[in-house]
């Protein structure tokens, strides 16, 4: 009986403990994020030599290893980015995402990680067109679901202009090379990045229409663990100066 006796004993010890040691944490999941991205969007997601680089996929790269975690990056069409968010079918996205109080509605946002600028971007032998004033009785190419098409939305009838849609940034800016647009309307530092390296591009930048910043994101209320490692992980790289390494590998500031 006493034997029996002892070995519930220790029995219920172990029990006891086991309970403890996981009510302090246990094992943390180990979990790869799934991490979407435009990859059509230099200089901050690109695809070179068969490989992603770009200001974007270098900054979660950073960071992940900072704060320790697993993540793997999923291009996608950037229209097709919010949708797959808020249906959890990824867990966040690095892809040049402009942070409004519309998308606030349905997603949670990062600290901003780099100030853009949406720029209106016409042919370099365009005459016509020097303001927004200009903009009038005008063909717009956009990209679907940016904040270069909801200016172009929001201001058609105000304007009269024609809206096209297209699916990528380099689409839209052979609109305008080919005279089928027009305007187009891109984040200033996409624009500033491909006219460097392509300076026989017959494009120039107009102005810039608004001033914004880039946000991490994540469906509204989920991942937060990933959203406060982001925010600690860019602090950390500010505060080391490696951001600054990292986006002046792909503009000059």
């Amino acid at each position: 009986m006493k034997l029996k006796k002892l070995i519930c004993v220790a029995i219920g010890v172990s029990l006891i403990a086991g309970t403890m040691l996981t009510g302090c944490g246990g094992k943390k999941e180990d979990k790869t994020y799934v991490i979407a991205t435009d990859v059509t969007y230099a200089p901050f997601e690109f695809e070179q030599d068969g490989k992603y680089i770009g200001i974007d996929v270098d900054l979660i790269e950073a960071i992940a290893k900072l704060e320790g975690f697993k993540y793997e990056l999923k291009p996608m069409q950037f229209k097709g980015i919010i949708p797959a968010l808020t249906s959890n079918q990824i867990d966040a996205s690095i892809s040049g995402m402009t942070i409004t109080d519309e998308r606030k509605k349905v997603l949670d946002f990062s600290d901003g990680y780099f100030e853009s600028g949406t720029s209106a971007v016409i042919h370099k032998d365009n005459t016509e067109i020097k303001t927004k004033d200009d903009f009038k009785g005008k063909t717009f190419a956009v990209k679907k679901g940016t904040t270069g098409s909801k200016y172009a939305e929001d201001n058609k009838d105000a304007l009269g202009g024609t809206i096209n849609y297209f699916e990528s940034t380099p689409a839209m800016f052979q609109e305008v090379i080919n005279g089928n647009a027009d305007i187009t309307f891109e984040d200033y530092p996409v624009i500033a990045y491909m006219l460097t390296q392509d300076t026989a591009a017959p494009l120039k930048i107009l102005e810039k229409i608004s001033t914004e910043d880039y946000g991490f994101a994540v469906n509204k209320g989920k991942n937060q663990e990933l959203l406060k490692a982001f925010n600690e992980g860019l602090k950390k790289l500010k505060e080391s100066g490696e951001y600054d390494k990292i986006v002046g590998k792909y503009i000059n500031q």
